[in-house]
């Protein structure tokens, strides 16, 4: 398995995990010109955003260290293109990440509600 062929795997497990959470699931791989978001979901009264990042191992350390300030501004940026584009700018929002295991013997999800927060 290459590692886009992991990171649809994993993709997919978040949508799962996210609608057995009760979350409504908007969008998937959303692209604008600035950067994209993995998942875009209803949560009550929050859209959320949500990073997926998925790992064999934790030998080059824990997937939410991937999510850089860096990377957390293009989320940001394209989260915006969003809204902008459906009229949405007055919703309340948080941006989540969601790591996926996919190691040997299980399958592990681990969910950082409001990862951008202070």
């Amino acid at each position: 398995m290459n590692h886009i062929d992991i990171g649809d795997s994993g993709e997919q497990l978040a949508v799962r995990y996210l609608n057995n959470l009760g979350y409504k699931i908007l969008a998937t791989k959303y692209r604008a010109k600035v950067g994209e978001i993995d998942i875009i979901a209803k949560d009550k009264e929050f859209l959320v955003f949500v990073e997926v990042k998925t790992r064999r191992s934790v030998a080059y350390g824990f997937p939410a260290e991937a999510v850089t300030l860096r990377k957390q501004q293009k989320i940001i940026n394209a989260a915006l293109c969003f809204l902008s584009q459906r009229g949405l700018n007055d919703t309340a929002c948080r941006f989540d990440i969601l790591e996926v295991y996919l190691l040997r013997d299980e399958l592990r999800c681990n969910h950082i509600i409001n990862a951008f927060g202070n």
